[in-house]
């Protein structure tokens, strides 16, 4: 699991159908400090994060594909959580 921040939304119209009903969100992986310490990527979210929001990431398709109840959709990265906060 990565700890990131929701930088920005993703809108699609058009998506395949095991897509449909899903909300994609725009991530950076961030240090316990909050400092950026990776590339930004997508991932659907099942927190109902807003941006700015300090989340909990699970990057394992399978795990992702169960969580959604959608066994056929290209998941990579899934929104678990939302944070409250962060200390070392």
């Amino acid at each position: 699991m990565k700890v990131a921040r929701v930088i920005g939304n993703v809108v699609s119209s058009i998506k395949t159908p095991s897509h449909n009903g899903l909300k994609f969100m725009v991530v950076e992986p961030i240090d316990i400090d909050g400092k950026s310490i990776g590339d930004s990527f997508m991932a659907v979210d099942a927190a109902q994060a807003g941006i700015g929001d300090i989340v909990l990431i699970l990057e394992e398709g399978g795990a992702a594909r169960d969580i959604l109840k959608k066994p056929d959709a290209a998941v990579d990265a899934i929104i678990v959580g939302i944070i409250d906060y962060l200390e070392a």
